[in-house]
């Protein structure tokens, strides 16, 4: 059965900000996402709500690589995982290559070779509580106290199909953002089942942050979505994916029309509740196994209270 969750929609300066949304988590929701936090650490808000009593399962979509070494992101995922009583996703990602040139002074030589090192260091911390490794972009030769705790699974950011390969090899959960259905259905997907095939192991789970927002007659869809995702669309590894999947962008030549193709590509989901009810369906008929309900366009726009109820709203058409 499908799961439908809800991504934080925007990075909280204190971490009681997060707890309306761990709170309808709770009620309403299969697991509370959180994306790289650039004013509080992810880790710090979700152990905040769970110590406030929002013991709600929790991923992260997707932490940035050279931000946290693989030793500390085992540490910080176990310690979550305890804490909040649930299985935690940790997601991870390279980064942009600019990012990477920001933090360590140069790009990865190849992005796949380090998201390969990283995740292996992770899985072993975690499952036998010790690492041998030493790589072209990490070392660790390191013990990991293990204790009783659910289950971490690891998952890797998701938009190409070699990623998307290497996912089925090493990740246990794939998590993609602004990924049209029938992208994920013709492209991800397959090259998800072939990593695992070649490692003969089951194909991870598949996790797609959908970025939504509800129709009312004031409001502007492409201003929606561009408030959502024109960070994401200046980016070329997002341009590169969205143009695989048959929608161009350019947001500096012309953001409106970017912003209309993302709509039209059925990247961004416009809609009354039926509506967006129905385009999440094609995300569950491509494959999906999760569907995270992302409307930061929403909550940038109008605000958290607004994206509270909208969110709930949404969330009810899709229950069974």
């Amino acid at each position: 059965m499908t799961a439908y969750s809800i991504m934080m929609p925007f990075a909280p300066q204190r971490p009681e900000q997060l707890l309306p949304f761990a709170a309808l988590t709770q009620w309403s929701a299969s697991c509370l996402w959180q994306g790289q936090g650039n004013v509080g650490d992810t880790h710090i808000s979700f152990a905040h709500a769970a110590a406030s009593g929002f013991r709600v399962p929790m991923g992260t979509s997707v932490n940035l690589m050279p931000f946290l070494h693989p030793y500390d992101a085992a540490l910080r995922a176990q310690t979550l995982a305890a804490t909040t009583g649930h299985r935690f996703v940790a997601g991870f990602g390279p980064g942009a290559a600019v990012l990477q040139r920001g933090v360590l002074g140069a790009p990865y030589r190849s992005q796949l070779g380090a998201v390969r090192e990283y995740a292996t260091i992770v899985r072993s911390l975690l499952e036998h509580g010790e690492v041998h490794l030493e790589g072209e972009y990490f070392h660790c030769g390191m013990q990991l106290a293990r204790y009783p705790r659910p289950a971490v699974e690891i998952g890797l950011g998701v938009l190409r199909p070699r990623m998307a390969e290497l996912a089925g090899e090493v990740a246990d959960v794939a998590i993609t953002w602004l990924t049209p259905a029938a992208y994920l259905r013709d492209t991800v997907l397959p090259a998800l089942r072939r990593g695992a095939e070649r490692a003969g192991r089951p194909t991870p789970r598949l996790v797609a942050v959908v970025p939504m927002a509800l129709r009312h007659a004031d409001r502007d869809p492409v201003a929606l979505a561009l408030a959502s995702n024109s960070g994401h669309m200046r980016l070329p590894h997002y341009r590169d994916m969205l143009q695989r999947s048959g929608i161009s962008v350019d947001v500096a030549a012309d953001a409106q029309a970017s912003g209309r193709a993302l709509i039209d590509g059925g990247a961004f989901l416009y809609g009354d509740p039926a509506e967006l009810a129905l385009g999440i369906k094609e995300f569950v008929a491509a494959g999906v196994d999760e569907v995270v309900l992302n409307m930061s366009g929403v909550c940038a726009t109008y605000g958290s209270r607004r994206t509270l109820g909208e969110l709930e709203t949404v969330l009810g058409e899709t229950s069974p």
